[in-house]
C-alpha cells in the first residue's frame, strides 16, 4: 500500500519523541501525550510466553477451560473420560511441577530468535500466580505446584545473559474463578472489591518486584476502564514507578479502550493490518495457529512455517508494527522441539537480514505496487526520520529466471542493489522500469552454498530518487 512520506515523517515526530520529565494526569488526555521510549520501536520482534496450570490438561487452548467451567461440551467430556469424579480445574495446579525448568536454557533460545523483549504470563484469566504474590494465597507457583518464582527466574536468567533483551510481564484483568470479581460482576461492576483487593495491589507489586520494561494488560473487556482504576495506575508507572523512564503499555485497559488508547495498540489478537498505522501497533499471534498456551493435541500442520512467520514479520514491521510471536511452554518447564525450531530458524534469519529490521523505519512504501510477495522498510536517518533513499526489499519468493520487477522504486544514475549476507563476486545488475517507473533487477548466478538465506532475502536499494 502507498502512503505519503509527509503523512509518514509526521506521525513519526508524534510518536517516537525522547522521554521527558512531565507529570501525568490520570485521565487519557494527559496520557495519550506520553512519548513512545525508542528502545521500543527499535527492537521490532519479541516472544510471548503464555505459561499456567493450563498446560497441565493442554488439551484445547486456555480458554477452553473458562468454556469448561460454563459447561462446554468437548471439556466436560474430555474431564469425564480422563479424570476422577469431582476433580475440578483448582486440581491440576499440583501436578504443574516444572521439573524440567530450566531459565538459563530458556535465556540461550530467546538470544538465539534474535528477539529484543519478551513478554512472559505472570497470571492469565484463571487466576494463577507465577511469582509469591501476596494477594493470591495458595494460588500461585510458590506456594503450590512448582514452588518456585518463575517470573523472577526468567527475568533473572535473562537479564544475566542478554542485558539488551527487555523484560515484559503480562497481567490478566479478571479472573474466571475468583468470588470477589464475580461478586463485583453481579452489582454491574458498581462496587471494586476485585480490583482493589486483588487486581490493582498485584500490578504494583510485579513492577516493584521485576521493574518490568513492558506491562502488558488483557482480560479487559467486562469492564469499563473506571472500574479497573487503569489512568490512575498508568500515570503512577509514567510519573513514580521504578520503571517510568522505560515502561511501555498496551491498549488493553478497559472495555472500548483498545486501539484507542496506550503506548502500542494491540487492537485484537494476530493484529496485522498490512497497512501503514497512524499509531504504533503490535502484532501478538501465535506459532500454534489455534492456541496460546502448549496443546498436547495440536498436530504437525497447526504449526506456522518458517517462511510464514517471516512474512508475518516482514510485513508487521512494514507497515510499523512490532510482531510478538508466542510460544506455550509444558506443564513441565520444556520449549518443544518444534517451538524451539522455528525461534532459532527465526534468529538464524535475523542474524543475517536484521539491519533491514532493527531499528529501521516504514519506507514511503509497504508492499510492492506491482510484485506482492515484497515488502519495504527503510534506514532511519541520524535524527531518527525516514531516510527515503535508502529501501530494504524483503523478498519471500525467488523470482523467476532470476529476473525481478520492483514497481515502487525511483532509481537515479547511482542506484546501488546489494543483497543482504552475500559476499559472492556476483552483481546486481539492474535497469529502469519502463518510463522511468520501478526498477528492473537481475540476480547473478548464486550456487546453494553461497546463499546468504533459505526462506527469503532482503535487497538492499542505495541512493534511490
Amino acid at each position: 500500500m502507498i502512503y505519503s512520506l509527509s503523512l509518514l515523517i509526521t506521525s513519526c515526530c508524534m510518536l517516537y519523541m525522547p522521554a521527558d520529565s512531565k507529570r501525568y494526569e490520570p485521565t487519557w488526555e494527559s496520557l495519550d501525550t506520553h512519548p513512545l521510549p525508542a528502545w521500543y520501536d527499535d527492537v521490532k520482534f519479541g516472544i510471548f510466553i503464555v505459561w499456567g496450570v493450563y498446560a497441565v490438561p493442554s488439551y484445547g487452548n486456555e480458554w477452553f477451560w473458562a468454556n469448561w467451567a460454563w459447561g462446554d461440551k468437548a471439556i466436560v467430556d474430555f474431564m469425564k473420560k480422563n479424570y476422577p469424579p469431582g476433580f475440578t480445574y483448582q486440581d491440576f495446579a499440583a501436578q504443574f511441577d516444572a521439573q524440567l525448568f530450566n531459565p538459563n536454557q530458556w535465556a540461550d533460545i530467546l538470544e538465539a530468535s534474535g528477539a529484543k523483549y519478551y513478554v512472559m504470563t505472570a497470571k492469565h484469566h484463571d487466576g494463577y500466580g507465577l511469582w509469591p504474590s501476596k494477594h493470591s494465597f495458595n494460588w500461585n507457583s510458590m506456594e503450590v505446584g512448582p514452588k518456585r518464582d518463575l517470573i523472577g527466574e526468567v527475568a533473572n536468567a535473562v537479564r544475566k545473559r542478554t542485558p539488551d533483551i527487555h523484560v515484559g510481564i503480562y497481567h490478566s484483568r479478571f479472573e474466571w474463578f475468583n468470588p470477589l470479581f464475580n461478586a463485583d460482576k453481579a452489582t454491574g461492576f458498581k462496587t471494586k472489591t476485585f480490583v482493589e483487593n486483588k487486581a490493582i495491589p498485584e500490578l504494583y507489586d510485579l513492577v516493584n518486584a521485576y521493574k518490568p520494561d513492558i506491562i502488558w494488560s488483557d482480560g479487559d473487556e467486562y469492564a469499563p476502564y473506571t472500574y479497573w482504576n487503569s489512568t490512575e495506575f498508568i500515570a503512577w508507572l509514567y510519573n513514580d514507578s521504578p520503571v517510568k523512564d522505560t515502561i511501555v503499555t498496551n491498549d488493553r485497559w478497559g472495555n472500548g479502550i483498545s486501539c484507542k488508547h496506550g503506548d502500542f495498540y494491540t487492537c485484537s489478537d494476530r493484529f496485522n493490518p498490512g497497512v501503514l498505522m497512524k499509531h504504533k501497533w503490535e502484532n501478538c499471534m501465535t506459532i500454534d495457529g489455534a492456541s496460546w498456551g502448549f496443546r498436547r493435541n495440536a498436530a504437525y500442520y497447526d504449526y506456522l512455517s518458517i517462511e510464514s512467520l517471516i512474512e508475518t514479520l516482514a510485513s508487521t514491521v512494514s507497515c510499523g508494527g512490532n510482531l510478538l510471536m508466542d510460544v506455550g511452554p509444558t506443564h513441565d518447564g520444556r520449549i518443544v522441539p518444534i517451538l524451539e525450531e522455528r525461534l532459532r530458524q527465526m534468529g538464524q534469519w535475523l542474524k543475517i537480514n536484521g539491519q533491514a529490521i532493527y531499528s529501521t523505519k516504514p519506507w514511503t512504501h509497504q508492499n510492492d505496487t506491482v510484485t506482492k510477495n515484497v515488502w519495504y522498510t527503510s534506514k532511519k536517518t541520524d535524527d531518527g526520520e525516514v531516510d527515503a533513499t535508502v529501501a530494504y526489499a524483503i523478498v519471500l519468493k525467488w523470482p523467476k529466471n532470476d529476473a525481478l520487477f520492483l514497481g515502487a522504486p525511483v532509481t537515479t544514475s547511482s542506484t546501488k542493489v546489494s543483497m543482504l549476507g552475500y559476499h559472492g563476486s556476483g552483481v546486481f545488475q539492474w535497469t529502469s522500469g519502463a518510463g522511468g517507473k520501478g526498477i528492473n533487477i537481475n540476480f547473478p548466478p548464486i550456487s546453494f552454498p553461497d546463499l546468504p538465506s533459505t526462506w527469503a532475502w532482503v535487497l538492499k536499494l542505495e541512493n534511490l530518487g
